[in-house]
């Protein structure tokens, strides 16, 4: 948690985001030195001078040992790009956040997630989609996101909770000051089956400049993102672009031309967005029937002594399948086979061009003993 500290600082700081954040672990031989960095270095690094003194005050206000106590009071864990444990899908996204507060939990079944987002001013007709589509892909071992808003957000998280299924929400604020009020029971359930998360430091209230933003996270950690409702200046249709511009797929909910929370996604359709007429053409367009089986080979294929001598061979940088070969010993075929099966369970992640990377915190986590 030492070199964490310094993650936590600079994200207190505004202005410093991702583009700076790679700045400065470019620059310096450690986040630390950054952070203890002379005004005039910083400068060096490619920061304004009123960023670099914006660092330097807030080195001399922060107390990092009152923020470490009362995240492990709220069990609040912080995950940066250093950690596994960052949604490698929020990790492709052009400008990730370089700190994610998490209350809950993410495992690697999240990486099948869709958003369902909307409008606050719910249809009885957006109602029923929304509740059946979300507690289908619940059943399905998909993870729904959303913001935890009043209308179709919270009617998604409810259905995915009443499924079983795991569910994440995204919060324009930190993620001690649950917003709206009301929902901090249903965030509470959500903590025991998913995460609430946000990308703004605890303590940050609920701001209307803060909830736009937030919704690049919600479409950087989801497969698809879905429109139910929106009208025409909703917040889900930023949504919606932050997907497609991450290249992720957009579909939305067609419906009456004459209701003004229809405008918005009938215009999405109308501009290229797939038309969602029933939850299987989010199952075909995404094949996540696989998402079912990953859920399904997690539960039921437990570790054995060739998956622990692969995962001894991986780590956090990308692995050739023949390098892997290599270091075991194994045959290729019985390599490539245990990889198909570990990748399934979330142990291990390919990242193209047949390299691996292992996804736990250390090999022993699932050691067997061989």
């Amino acid at each position: 948690m030492d070199n964490k500290r310094f993650w936590l600082g600079f994200n207190l700081v505004k202005g410093i985001g991702a583009v700076r954040m790679r700045a400065l672990i470019s620059y310096f031989d450690s986040l630390e030195d950054a952070w203890n960095a002379p005004t005039e270095q910083l400068v060096e690094a490619g920061l304004s001078k009123k960023l670099a003194e914006s660092i330097a005050s807030m080195r001399k206000s922060v107390d990092f040992e009152r923020i470490l106590a009362q995240m492990e009071k709220l069990n609040i864990q912080a995950l940066t790009w250093d950690d596994e444990l960052y949604p490698p899908r929020l990790k492709e996204i052009e400008q990730p956040p370089p700190v994610l507060f998490v209350r809950g939990e993410i495992i690697p079944e999240d990486h099948y997630a869709v958003a369902i987002v909307g409008t606050r001013q719910i249809t009885p007709y957006g109602r029923q989609i929304t509740e059946d589509l979300a507690a289908f892909l619940a059943g399905q071992g998909v993870t729904i996101v959303s913001g935890l808003a009043r209308g179709v957000d919270a009617v998604a998280h409810s259905a995915a909770l009443r499924a079983g299924g795991r569910t994440v929400a995204v919060l324009g604020s930190g993620v001690d000051k649950i917003y709206p009020p009301e929902h901090l029971q249903m965030a509470e359930k959500m903590m025991k089956q998913g995460a609430v998360i946000s990308d703004y430091a605890i303590g940050t209230p609920p701001d209307a400049s803060n909830f736009p933003p937030r919704n690049r996270i919600i479409s950087g950690l989801s497969m698809a993102t879905v429109v139910i409702e929106a009208g025409e200046t909703s917040g889900a249709l930023i949504t919606a672009e932050f997907a497609a511009e991450q290249g992720r797929e957009v579909f939305a909910v067609p419906g009456n031309i004459l209701a003004p929370q229809s405008k918005g996604t009938n215009k999405l359709i109308q501009t290229g967005a797939h038309p969602l007429l029933s939850p299987q053409d989010l199952v075909q367009a995404l094949n996540l029937t696989r998402a079912g089986q990953f859920k399904s080979a997690r539960r039921a294929l437990p570790a054995d002594a060739f998956e622990a001598q692969l995962l001894a061979a991986l780590g956090a940088e990308p692995v050739h399948v023949d390098a892997i070969r290599n270091q075991t010993g194994l045959p290729i075929e019985k390599v490539s086979a245990t990889l198909t099966l570990m990748e399934l369970k979330g142990m291990v992640r390919q990242v193209g061009g047949m390299n691996y990377v292992a996804v736990r915190e250390s090999a022993a986590d699932y050691d067997v003993g061989a």
